[in-house]
Order: structure tokens, then sequence, then C-alpha cells
């Protein structure tokens, strides 16, 4: 894959996680693809040392089969296309489950034992209210998903799973500490003329 992660960006920065003390952590920088690479071989490292159920939760199938097609390392893919359709997959001694931000597909992994979750990867895109806005209006389900607290997606899992890790780009999170790769430049954010320009530029002295 020509943009592929560096393999030794890519070991680099799930070292970091590893030594990262906090339990739930933000992954907030833009590069999605390349994140959930990151995130899912530090889930996948913590699997064979520490093994139990691993969740995966992303906002919808459809980002699901994106990040399947574009994540930038060739076993992520690979395994996230295995993982897909049966949303159950076993690694060694350890379990991974998918599932959305819909709460009709939490049945597998709300029945599993709470002393047995050991990690869970949480991906949003950047719908702003994510669990409610496919919904139909009027609906029963309209009725439920209001009546949900903020973040649920999230907090549904930081409650009672020892450690999480949260790709969400621009959003904040209370009680997530911020983790950032240097590796992953910031956006440019402006552009003149078709011509993208850095953000260091300082925009005073032009």
């Amino acid at each position: 894959m020509r943009d592929a992660i560096n393999k030794q960006d890519l070991y680099e920065s799930v070292k970091t996680l590893v030594e990262t003390d906090a339990p739930h952590i933000h992954l907030n920088q833009h590069k999605l693809y390349t994140l959930f690479s990151i995130g899912f071989q530090y889930l996948l490292y913590q699997s064979t040392k520490n093994p139990g159920a691993y969740v995966l939760r992303i906002e919808d199938s459809h980002l699901a089969e994106k990040i399947y097609r574009k994540a930038k390392d060739e076993s992520t893919r690979k395994f996230l296309q295995s993982l897909l359709i049966p949303r159950k997959l076993k690694y060694g001694k350890s379990m991974f489950y998918l599932d959305f931000f819909h709460l009709g597909t939490w049945n597998m992994t709300k029945d599993i034992p709470k002393e047995k979750l050991k990690g869970a990867l949480i991906v949003k895109n950047t719908t702003k209210r994510p669990m409610n806005e496919l919904v139909e209006a009027g609906s029963e389900e309209e009725v439920l998903f209001e009546g949900l607290p903020e973040n649920y997606f999230l907090t549904s899992l930081t409650e009672f799973v020892p450690r999480t890790l949260t790709i969400s780009f621009e959003d904040e999170f209370e009680d997530l500490e911020i983790v950032r790769f240097p590796f992953i430049k910031k956006e440019a954010e402006k552009t003149v003329s078709g011509v993208t320009l850095s953000n260091e530029l300082d925009w005073d002295k032009i």
C-alpha cells in the first residue's frame, strides 16, 4: 500500500500507548485510518499480554467497511475484514467483538461478563449526534435514543472497561487523556487560489 504507515512509526506509536498510564485515551488527530491501525495493533498486543474480551465500537457499518479498506497496515485490514460479518473473532486466547453506535448491535457485547472485558477501541466519525441522527423521526427508537446520556456510545464502555482508546477528531471528552503522535503533522487549514498553505505560516506577516 503506497501510503502505508511506516513500521517504525507504528512500533513507536504502539509503544507510546503501552507506556501511557491513563486508562482512557483520546486520539484526536486528523488521520483516522492511521490512528485506527495504531489503536488496533495496540489492542492486538494487549490481547496477547492480557487475554480476555476486546471490543471494537465503530460509528456505523459504512465507516467500518471504509476502515477495513483504508487502514494503514495490511494485518489490520485483514483482521477487520474477517471480523465484519461474524462480528466476533477469536485471536489467540482472546475474543474480539465488533459493534456500532446503534443499540441494536450490542446484543453480543452487552452479555460479556464485565470481568472478562479488557479493552475497547471506539471510533467516532464527524456526526454531531452519532447515536440518533439516523433514527426515524417519531419512532419508538427516537424516544429511546433521546433519553440516553450524552456520549453513551463511549461512557457505556468507559464505565467498566479498564482500558479504552477513542478516535475522534476535534471532539472533547471528559476524563480522557489526549495522546498525539509526532509523526502525524498538523492538517493544513488555509487555501489560496487552490494552493494549500501550512499552519506554520504567520498570516500577519504576509
